[in-house]
Order: C-alpha cells, then structure tokens, then sequence
C-alpha cells in the first residue's frame, strides 16, 4: 500500500464518520460534504425512500427527528475496493439503536443492523458517495 492509498483509504473512512455524525445530530448540512449533488441514495430496506440527494436530504430532516428523535451509529469494519484511480466501492457494517415513543407516553428503543454500501468518487473537493444503498441485515423492537 503506498502514501495515496493510505490516505485515501482515511479520507473515505471520513465521509462514513461525517455521514453517521450528521444522521445522529441532525445536521443535516454535513451531507453536503458526504454526498455530490446527484447522489442516488435508497433507503428503502429501513422503510425509507429512494431519491437523489436534494430529495433525500430535507426529507431525512423532516422524517428521523418525527420517529427517532436521538440517534446512535456504530460502525464496524469499513471495506474499501478501489474501482479506479478515483472511484471505490465501499462497504460499512453498521448498528443503530435509536429510541421512540412507544404510544403509550414512553419511549421504547428499537435497534437496525446492516451494511451501508456507497459508491464513492474522488471530486475536487476530496471523496463523496455518488450512492448509497442501506441494506437491513436485521431489526430488533420494530
């Protein structure tokens, strides 16, 4: 592995941690530094939709707070194949426990499992995810 492999292996690991990061805390403009701005993003396994990125991004906005009004990644392994000189496939094992009400007053914390699957490209502002697929391995409370 050379210098730019290692480097743009950290880089990629990056826009996986800017992604959760922006999810968890709600904000929403992190995005833009996560994905380019004709991003195909589905995440119709979690119950989601499936869109381009300025679709997507006011409608996680609206959606996530409504239903899990706190949210948690973990990310496990991150598999980075590069494709080209500038273009990777990248897989990351994820789990993400997130409370909501329960219907009842409470609240009650429901749990989803899987793999972000993006397919990243180097821009002349560093890496971004051209596509996102969220794939649900499992869910847990739902």
């Amino acid at each position: 592995m050379d210098l730019q492999e290692i480097s743009d292996r950290l880089e990629i690991a990056d826009v996986v941690t800017r992604y959760t990061r922006g999810i968890d805390t709600g904000e929403w403009d992190r995005l833009d530094t996560v994905f380019t701005p004709d991003a195909d993003i589905d995440y119709t396994e979690s119950g989601g939709i499936r869109a381009g990125y300025a679709e997507i991004k006011p409608w996680l906005a609206e959606m996530l707070p409504a239903f899990f009004p706190r949210r948690m990644h973990t990310i496990g392994q991150v598999e980075v194949v590069f494709t080209a000189s500038d273009a990777a496939s990248v897989v990351a094992y994820f789990d993400n426990p997130m409370p909501m009400h329960d219907g009842e007053g409470g609240e009650k914390i429901v749990e989803v499992g899987g793999m972000y699957h993006h397919e990243m490209v180097r821009t002349s502002d560093g890496w971004r995810s051209r596509k996102l697929h969220e794939q649900v391995v499992w869910k847990r409370g739902l």
